[in-house]
């Protein structure tokens, strides 16, 4: 077999190497001697590179983890660009293989790239879109949004550094302590909670304003030096950043790694982009609440004073507050403690609560000592709990039964230095409320103070009055008192009575045929009907919004009914000008006998019934029971 080209070659490469040995054997001159030495040497030097670089090539195209490569000739023919040497060859002796054969139809298709395949997975765009079209969550206020964005950022710098924790803190200079805002861990024992400036490597970055690196942490001093673990973790880098806003430190970004060196002058200079992308959507952010929560608060304010709304009763009043007050700052629980002036005590009004949580419930009375609510109540200004977990708070009385944490304000009402009710805010989130806040909140207060003084003082003047301020009827309390009276007289003289109910039946299309409510006007006009069919024998009294009641002395039940009858018909028949149109408006009347009778929730009682059967005609009608 004869030799290949290849081997010939190197046969001539090496027969060199004996010629230039036999120039210092043959050669009597010493620098020729030199030279044929140093030649020799770069010469064999040479070969053994060549040879090194091509074993080193082989081995980078044959082991390729990343990519499977293919040669462009491969398949056509082409040759192997080098051969081994005879006898270098070598085979790897095993047991019988088991093939696992893959279908064509399986195989994933390739997407060439020079002379590498790369293979494309098959889900590449679904799992890439799932990341880039990921809704930010519905429902939630900017600081939540703002919490989602920094979360998805800590991740992705996470990722990037293989860090173990990635933790972003707030500053706040005031209380002289760290505020944990949000974190990406692996670990299952971190710190939730604040911290308080100490000399760990997270208050070094503090107090110099500068970053701090850390390579190799021995296991013995890792719980000194970082104290955002409940543990230790085996952590031995960190590295962590200020964060600057407005040319102020406003919080730290920290990165920590379970293996050495991990961290370097480079990853801080990273970082520093990082917390600039932070700063920057700090400001989109402040600037876009601030816009956004200074309309929300004129718009609920305007609601308020544009004067479409009043309030009858006492959960009319919560109602307009609690609708308000959604709009103003956020909160978990709301509650309207209002100061009863027939009772003189402060009672819990009403209270919402927006979370599954157990809180107090109606009609509690506030202990005015050692409570919170009490505190803002004697001494007129408002009371403010950043975490109410510190110690042990007492909200409103020491029967309550609260056992959550967060942060808690009580704005109190003063009008004319008299304390009308206090609002009372809480939230599941410490440190909620800024010093802007509560400051607003105590200027608002003032225009729900004056509300609550309007209502309370209306309250007392309608206890104090007889008659109905908007009918100049009597009222249902003077109206029973009177009726009663009339009762006993009526059955000491043997007379008949009766008594009637009158109610405006319900307006049909109310909303899409008037531009406003026609309730007061129609309220009038029945009013005036109703007072030109009786005499001054009668009782008239307004007993609920829609309902009228008349007492009749010394007429039989059948007269009353006759009256009724044509009462309702003169109101059928007649147009009440409403704004700008003309309709017409029925009543339902419900007739009792009170012959004999001297309770009056009895003659009541029999009239509800008549009523209600007239009501169940449809309205319009009158019906009788004796």
């Amino acid at each position: 077999m004869g030799l290949s080209t290849r081997d010939k070659k190197r046969i001539l490469i090496f027969l060199i190497i004996p010629l230039l040995l036999l120039v210092p054997i043959f050669s009597d001159n010493l620098t020729l001697k030199i030279i044929a030495g140093i030649v020799l040497v770069i010469y064999v030097g040479f070969i053994i590179f060549l040879r090194d670089s091509i074993r080193i090539k082989e081995i980078f195209e044959n082991d390729d983890d990343l990519f499977i490569a293919v040669d462009d000739d491969e398949g056509s023919g082409g040759s192997k660009p080098y051969d081994t040497d005879a006898g270098e060859d070598f085979q790897i002796i095993s047991g019988k293989p088991e093939v696992e054969t893959m279908k064509i139809e399986t195989y994933p298709q390739p997407v060439r790239s020079g002379k590498k395949i790369l293979v494309k997975p098959e889900n590449l765009k679904e799992s890439f879109e799932k990341i880039v079209f990921e809704k930010v969550p519905e429902g939630i206020n900017f600081d939540e949004q703002f919490e989602f964005v920094l979360e998805k950022l800590l991740s992705v710098i996470k990722e990037t550094f293989l860090a173990h924790s990635v933790v972003f803190y707030w500053y706040n200079k005031r209380k002289n302590k760290l505020s944990l805002e949000k974190f990406v861990t692996d670990s299952t024992s971190f710190r939730e909670e604040d911290l308080e400036l100490e000399n760990d490597i997270l208050s070094k970055i503090v107090l110099k304003e500068e970053p701090e690196l850390l390579t190799d942490i021995l296991a013995s001093a890792e719980l000194d030096v970082i104290r955002y673990y409940d543990g230790s973790q085996g952590i031995k880098s960190f590295v962590g950043v200020p964060l600057f806003y407005n040319k102020k430190l406003t919080g730290v970004l920290a990165l920590d790694s379970k293996a050495k060196d991990n961290f370097g002058i480079e990853t801080i200079y990273h970082l520093g982009r990082f917390v600039r992308v932070i700063a920057i959507i700090i400001s989109l952010f402040e600037e876009r609440f601030t816009d956004s929560q200074s309309q929300q608060r004129l718009n609920a304010l305007l609601t308020v004073i544009e004067g479409s709304k009043k309030f009858d009763d006492e959960n009319d009043l919560y109602e307009i507050i609690v609708g308000t007050v959604e709009d103003l700052i956020p909160w978990d629980v709301f509650s309207f403690v209002y100061f009863d002036p027939v009772e003189q005590k402060f009672k819990i009004l009403k209270s919402k609560n927006n979370k599954p949580l157990k809180y107090v419930g109606e009609n509690l009375e506030v202990q005015l000592e050692r409570t919170l609510v009490g505190k803002a109540i004697l001494s007129g200004a408002p009371v403010y709990v950043e975490d109410t977990g510190n110690k042990k708070y007492i909200r409103f009385s020491e029967n309550e039964d609260i056992h959550f944490d967060g942060s808690f304000l009580a704005v109190p009402l003063i009008y004319d230095n008299q304390n009308y009710g206090v609002l009372c805010f809480e939230s599941l989130k410490k440190h909620i409320y800024t010093n802007s806040d509560v400051q607003f909140m105590k200027t608002v207060s003032k225009l729900f103070s004056f509300m609550v003084y309007s209502f309370s003082t209306n309250s007392i003047l309608k206890k104090l009055l007889s008659v109905d301020v908007e009918t100049r009827t009597l009222n249902a309390d003077t109206f029973f008192e009177r009726m009663e009276n009339d009762l006993i007289k009526a059955n000491d003289v043997k007379v008949p009575s009766a008594i009637a109910l009158i109610q405006i039946d319900e307006f049909l299309d109310e909303g899409t045929l008037f531009e406003e409510d026609p309730f007061p006007k129609v309220l009038m006009e029945i009013t005036e009907m109703i007072k030109n069919e009786i005499t001054k024998l009668e009782l008239l009294g307004r007993l609920q919004e829609r309902i009228f009641g008349v007492y009749f002395f010394n007429k039989t039940t059948k007269d009353v009914f006759l009256w009724a009858e044509k009462l309702r018909i003169k109101i059928a028949r007649k147009p009440i000008a409403v704004l700008s149109k003309q309709t017409t408006f029925t009543v339902s009347i419900g007739v009792a006998s009170a012959q004999g009778k001297t309770d009056v929730s009895e003659v009541l009682h029999n009239a509800e019934l008549a009523l209600n059967k007239a009501l169940e005609k449809g309205g319009n009608s009158v019906k009788s029971i004796n």
